[in-house]
């Protein structure tokens, strides 16, 4: 097999060592790993890819000499396999060949030496024969070929399964700007921008229109969104990444130094790699667990369903597809019961309710009588009146903070912050999100490169689910705004099921959109503990020796990561500050340092949160089960309520004296 790109500098050497190849027409490939995806994405790009008439590569693989020595005492392979004896063919003597070489009639039909290699009481041998003719057997791609002295069909099934030999020597010599497959195979894969190391050619396989390099990547560092360390001698279990062999990805090819230079197009090296590098057994041996375990908490949930008086909504468990049973089942295990549980009791005994600022108008005496206060402008732009300034001291202990990787920032974009912008459709409210995600990120570099500060901060985003994705592709396009990557994370907001505005006192049904499809909303920044503790981030945070947090909404009066606000919020001695804005009070916009002590405490006193029932604006058409016969109801005026808990609730626990007040004059 020939392969072809940009001419050779130097020459391309011709002793490599042995390396088995497998046959061309039986690629040890598994259709996961087909380069289908691979080709047509790049010819979408307009890559150049090899003439097809040039036959670039030749497939012949070099062997040993059997005996471990060659003719010249140097460590030189000796023999090219260039064919399988696969069958007897005829009366005569003669056999088939399926070929491993790009010059059949060379190997098959000109007379001469040939060598055989076969193997007996576990040994190789090789041994020599004299061809005397061959000929094409197109319709079975393979070659019809006799050797004198084997002139019958008994003599010639003594030779089936060897491996035809030609001498190393006897290799035609190649044009410029084409290799054997076996010079190719072992070389280095490098970045020529970078010069950085990807991997190792393993094989090379030809799909007709071009030539594919299998490169097994090196260590987790090299390998694009891979975090786990394999050995890098296991090629049977290492990663790989397909690679075309084409001039415009791979410019230059350095066969005295055994390595080529690749040009690839932004997403090439991560296309087509399997991030799971489990085997098939693994894999399914994780899938029934997960299974099972989803089995055992929906035992559990029906108990708890049971003991709600909610059974109506395990009816789509007994009727239909199995895809639509387990969507409900996955649905109704991610509840967060112990919430759902709380949210129902503040129904039936409802609280006062307090939006933020009545809760700090409802306390002025005792939270107002000593706030720090500060204009917007001093706040953005760090200016003091000099170094002796309480504001500068204040800086310099937040400073030292975020040095000390001692914060941690909980970034919140919640559904109510569209309620604004509800004539915007959703994709320009998704733009609009992530230019202020990314203008609160310029302020907080700032921050972090102060001093040469090489801080790590933790960072996690809560979004609603529709724009997962798009904050993840801004955070890797932006290289995480300079934070770790193992330190950030992205997180679906919590949602909870909406419930029904029932006549009947103290009932409430979980309503559903279908008989597989719960509905359900966001329960507000209130809920961030339940979340953080349910992917044990709360954990890390205190692992990572975190001291205080800053929650706050993605607004562009939040000041992220501000040194001058964990400065205050420490000297104060404080488990919680708050930032008020003169000019915005609604608990939609809210920025709040606490302590990791406070956050600890919330995370185990759940049942402290205190939800509102909010009568929805829109009607919610939904399905229920009248005398077995599932109906769409449609009602007149909105009918159901949402579990909101505002983020003030995490206030509830937390002693006056130990809550503290920042103003912010606009």
């Amino acid at each position: 097999m020939l392969l072809r790109s940009s001419p050779l500098s130097p020459p391309l050497s011709r002793n490599p060592k042995p390396f088995p190849l497998p046959l061309r027409t039986h690629l040890p490939i598994s259709p996961s790993l087909r380069s289908t995806p691979l080709v047509s994405s790049l010819s979408s790009r307009g890559l150049a890819t090899p003439s097809s008439s040039g036959s670039p590569v030749v497939a012949e693989a070099v062997i040993g000499s059997g005996n471990g020595e060659d003719e010249e005492g140097e460590e030189e392979p000796k023999y090219v396999e260039v064919g399988y004896i696969s069958s007897a063919h005829g009366l005569r003597g003669e056999v088939r060949v399926m070929p491993s070489t790009d010059f059949p009639e060379l190997r098959f039909a000109k007379p001469g030496k040939r060598w055989l290699r076969t193997r007996a009481a576990g040994k190789e041998l090789i041994k020599e024969v004299e061809l005397t003719g061959g000929r094409g057997h197109p319709g079975q791609k393979s070659w019809i070929i006799s050797f004198s002295g084997i002139d019958t069909v008994e003599e010639a099934r003594q030779i089936v399964g060897s491996s035809l030999l030609v001498t190393v020597r006897d290799r035609p010599e190649l044009e410029e700007g084409e290799f054997y497959t076996r010079d190719l195979v072992g070389m280095r894969v490098i970045l020529k921008e970078t010069g950085k190391l990807v991997g190792t050619v393993a094989n090379v396989f030809n799909y007709g229109a071009s030539d594919l390099l299998h490169v097994m990547l090196h260590s987790a560092e090299e390998r694009p969104h891979q975090s786990n360390l394999l050995d890098q001698d296991d090629s049977s279990s290492a990663p790989h990444i397909w690679i075309p062999f084409v001039e415009a990805i791979v410019p230059d090819v350095d066969a005295d130094r055994r390595e080529m230079q690749i040009t690839p197009p932004k997403g090439l090296l991560e296309l087509n790699l399997r991030c799971d590098v489990r085997s098939k057994k693994e894999r399914r041996q994780m899938e029934w667990k997960e299974r099972r375990k989803l089995q055992q908490r929906l035992v559990a949930t029906k108990k708890i369903l049971a003991e709600l008086d909610q059974k109506h909504i395990l009816e789509g468990l007994r009727i239909g597809e199995k895809n639509q049973k387990t969507s409900l089942a996955k649905q109704l295990t991610s509840i967060d019961f112990r919430l759902f549980q709380q949210a129902i009791q503040n129904i039936k005994n409802p609280f006062i309710s307090y939006s933020l600022s009545e809760y700090i108008n409802g306390n002025s005496s005792a939270l107002l009588k000593n706030p720090m206060r500060i204009s917007h402008q001093c706040l953005i732009s760090g200016e003091s009146e000099g170094n002796n300034n309480l504001n500068y001291e204040l800086r310099k202990v937040g400073l030292q903070l975020l040095r000390n990787s001692k914060v941690a920032i909980i970034l919140v974009r919640h559904e109510e912050d569209d309620v604004e912008r509800g004539s915007e459709t959703d994709d320009v409210r998704v733009e609009s999100a992530i230019i202020q995600f990314k203008n609160l990120f310029s302020n907080l570099n700032i921050f972090l490169k102060e001093e040469e500060n090489n801080a790590t901060v933790p960072f996690i985003l809560v979004s609603p689910a529709r724009e997962i994705e798009p904050y993840k592709e801004c955070l890797v396009d932006n290289d995480y705004f300079g934070l770790n990557s193992q330190k950030v994370w992205v997180l679906e907001e919590e949602k909870l099921p909406i419930v029904n505005i029932s006549p009947v006192e103290n009932s409430h049904e979980i309503l559903l959109k279908s008989p597989w499809e719960i509905l359900q909303a966001p329960i507000g920044p209130g809920g961030i503990f339940s979340l953080l503790s349910s992917h044990k981030i709360i954990d890390a945070l205190n692992e990572f020796g975190v001291e205080y947090v800053q929650i706050c909404s993605l607004d562009n009066r939040t000041a992220l990561g501000h040194p001058l606000f964990f400065g205050f919020v420490s000297s104060r001695g404080a488990d919680v500050g708050i930032k008020l804005s003169t000019s915005c009070k609604t608990d939609d916009n809210f920025d709040m340092v606490i302590s990791m002590k406070h956050v600890n405490k919330m995370s185990k006193e759940i049942n402290r949160l205190r939800f509102r029932a909010l009568p929805e604006q829109h009607v919610h058409v939904h399905v229920q089960q009248v005398k077995d016969e599932w109906i769409t109801v449609h009602p007149e005026k909105p009918n159901s309520y949402r579990l909101h808990c505002p983020i003030y609730s995490i206030l509830n626990p937390c002693s006056l004296d130990n809550v503290c007040v920042m103003e912010v004059d606009e």
